[in-house]
């Protein structure tokens, strides 16, 4: 009998995306996607600059004031450190999961929720990258209209390292768009194959 026009993409793929091609293929991601999380976390979290300036004189004495640049100053790079640290925890979770699942007995929800986890962290390490670039782009350039003045002309490491962690972010979130992708092709191959064995049931005569 003729595959109808919508199985014909699923089979096609079935084909040459192989079972145990995805798998490993993301495994690799999710290996990669928890690296530059992780990374992303641990500059933001350990990023901090201390500098002294002198902001008058008394006579030739000069009055300093030292001053320290941390993450948690900003409500956005906390969160940016909090998305990103459960995105890789996420991703390491999933990892054991593919290598140790199959001890455990999911009943046919291990597919569905894995896809549904992954759509989440997506949004998740989204919305902190973009909170934080947000951020690093007002401490770049500062608000002129709302009299916000710059500050990585003062604290250039700070402004540095915090650039390096949304690089990082901003891969994890490249790669966990290719996760959820392949998470949900996987979901739905499973779900044609299930209906086309179901369909594909040849009666023997008696």
């Amino acid at each position: 009998m003729a595959l109808q026009s919508g199985e014909k993409l699923p089979m096609f793929i079935g084909h040459v995306w192989s079972k145990q091609k995805s798998r490993w293929t993301l495994l690799g991601l999710r290996l990669l996607a928890f690296l530059a999380a992780a990374a992303a976390t641990l500059v933001m979290v350990l990023n901090k600059q201390t500098k002294t300036f002198v902001v008058a004189t008394i006579g030739t004495t000069p009055v300093n004031l030292t001053l320290t640049a941390k993450f948690h100053h900003t409500p956005a790079f906390v969160f940016f450190a909090i998305a990103n640290g459960l995105v890789s925890i996420h991703n390491l979770v999933m990892i054991m999961v593919d290598l140790l699942g199959s001890k455990f007995d999911y009943k046919g929800f291990q597919l569905p929720m894995i896809a549904s986890l992954d759509m989440l962290n997506l949004a998740l390490v989204s919305g902190g990258a973009n909170a934080a670039a947000f951020m690093a782009e007002l401490g770049k350039n500062g608000n002129s209209h709302a009299r916000w003045d710059k500050i990585c002309d003062k604290f250039g490491a700070y402004c540095d390292r915090g650039a390096g962690a949304l690089i990082a972010s901003f891969l994890a979130l490249a790669l966990m768009l290719v996760i959820s992708f392949l998470s949900i092709l996987n979901l739905k191959l499973v779900n044609s194959s299930s209906h086309n064995s179901h369909n594909n049931i040849i009666a023997l005569p008696n």
